[in-house]
């Protein structure tokens, strides 16, 4: 008898990657999918918390058909989106994938790369003006499912997102089985944790200490709007 192939999950890395928006969901895949930690090449990459994450393929030798393409934010993502090898890579490999997902900024990404024209999507609450100028609607949830794009909202949500692709792929139980096993009952301690509780004095401090990374993706967007980059959605 033989086994089943596991779901193939590439996730892209890259310098500056916000380390829970990739840990969180890799966590949740890794037992039951074969995970691929992806960048141009296998040179460790360092976090925006400044750990290190070492690439398990390049571009170049990541499997060619996907079950998942998955993305994440980071306080670098700019420099990612502007990139056209990596816009390449996440179009090429996004026309084919069975669930093209994102956690946080990462939907930024997608958009970049064209693969959120004419789809709902989420992402981290301070760059919601951002998803609309790469043609994406914003739809508000932790996780947000459209055909098979499938974005998960700010850093946290990731874990959700994550059980919400398991299920899709391997079946409820699979997901719930994976819940348990990491035991993800939140009952965080304060309630602080969207800009509706979190109150106007902390969120407009939260909201400047992402401006720059907003104003940065904004900029891509303008840039490659005016090169009529559009990808294959």
């Amino acid at each position: 008898m033989t086994t089943p192939d596991r779901p193939k999950v590439a996730m892209l890395l890259y310098p500056g990657l916000t380390l829970l928006d990739l840990i969180a969901p890799h966590a949740a895949f890794a037992p039951t999918t074969e995970v691929h930690l992806v960048w141009k090449t296998t040179v460790p990459v360092t976090s925006d918390s400044g750990v290190v994450v070492h690439p398990t393929t390049t571009f170049a030798d990541c499997p060619a058909d996907l079950d998942v393409l998955f993305v994440p934010g980071g306080q670098d993502q700019a420099p990612v989106a502007a990139d056209e090898e990596v816009r390449e890579f996440l179009a090429d490999r996004g026309a084919r994938a069975r669930y093209v997902t994102s956690v946080c900024g990462g939907s930024l990404i997608l958009g970049a790369a064209g693969l959120l024209r004419g789809y709902r999507a989420t992402t981290h609450w301070s760059g919601i003006d951002v998803l609309a100028l790469f043609d994406a609607e914003y739809a508000e949830g932790r996780v947000v499912v459209d055909r098979n794009r499938i974005t998960g909202g700010g850093v946290t949500a990731g874990l959700d997102f994550a059980l919400v692709v398991l299920a899709q792929l391997l079946g409820e139980d699979t997901a719930k089985m994976t819940q348990l096993m990491l035991e993800y009952a939140p009952a965080p301690p304060f309630d602080a944790g969207t800009p509706e509780t979190a109150g106007p004095e902390l969120t407009a401090m939260a909201r400047a200490g992402s401006e720059a990374v907003n104003r940065a993706m904004t900029t891509v967007a303008k840039e490659l709007a005016g090169k009529g980059w559009g990808g294959d959605a």
